[in-house]
């Protein structure tokens, strides 16, 4: 009888063992599950955050700073102009003399100006990029004080030639001041001139109305007010400058 009570015990400590064992697996798994459904959230909003982040920076990517469809102010007194004065061509540039695209595009546009001079008038632009290049100002004040003594193509050569000496100098103004004196220029003179409200006037004019027309990157070229996507070589922009000839003959 003894034995038949404690085998019988022994069956019941059994059965409520395997309840015990199921019931926790049971709660494991609803612990496994619910965790599995937080990750799958938490994945999910990691997604939407990425997606969204990536989704404004391509848009950024393609949207201008500006565009108001404005066309470009016809070429005045105030600008600076070089080649043909009656020409019937005329190639505008808003221009950076810090911006090394713009030092790229230099010597092709000398060589343009030396072979097509007497066909085409060229026109330099202010659009310094100050946000990015920390010469990019007072290298424009340099080049329109020059100006004001009638050597603004001569400090446009220098400053383009020697770009890689003055970009990163933290007082690019004295050295400015050295390529004025090369120049024979009246160097007091000039100091006032590159520090007067006249010539940071004139700067900015150029670059608000650069704003209005929808530029947002240097170097920009402007063929008879049409804008025309930067040529890869020296041959590419003298045939769209001929055609543009070819055209207005």
């Amino acid at each position: 009888m003894n034995n038949e009570n404690s085998s019988e015990d022994l069956t019941i400590k059994e059965q409520r063992e395997l309840q015990r064992q199921e019931k926790q697996a049971r709660a494991e798994e609803r612990a496994r599950s619910q965790g599995a459904r937080r990750w799958l959230v938490w994945f999910g909003v990691a997604l939407v955050i990425v997606g969204g982040v990536w989704g404004m920076t391509k848009l950024a990517k393609q949207q201008p700073t500006v565009v108001t469809g404005e066309p470009i102010p016809a070429v005045s007194a105030s600008d600076r102009t070089n080649g043909a004065t009656n020409a019937k061509v005329t190639l505008i540039e808003y221009s950076d003399f810090q911006c090394p695209a713009c030092g790229a595009y230099y010597p092709i546009l000398k060589k343009l100006n030396e072979e097509l001079g007497g066909k085409v008038m060229f026109v330099y632009r202010y659009f310094p990029l100050r946000g990015i290049h920390q010469n990019a100002q007072i290298s424009a004040q340099a080049g329109e004080a020059a100006g004001l003594q009638g050597k603004f193509w001569q400090m446009h050569d220098i400053l383009f030639d020697n770009q890689a000496v003055w970009s990163d100098l933290p007082n690019a103004q004295d050295t400015f001041v050295k390529y004025a004196t090369n120049l024979g220029l009246d160097v007091e003179r000039f100091e006032r001139d590159m520090d007067s409200d006249a010539v940071k006037n004139k700067i900015e004019n150029d670059y608000q109305a650069g704003i209005k027309s929808g530029i947002n990157s240097t170097p920009s070229f402007f063929l008879n007010g049409e804008k025309i996507t930067g040529p890869q070589s020296y041959e590419e922009f003298k045939k769209l400058i001929e055609q543009a000839l070819a055209t207005n003959a």
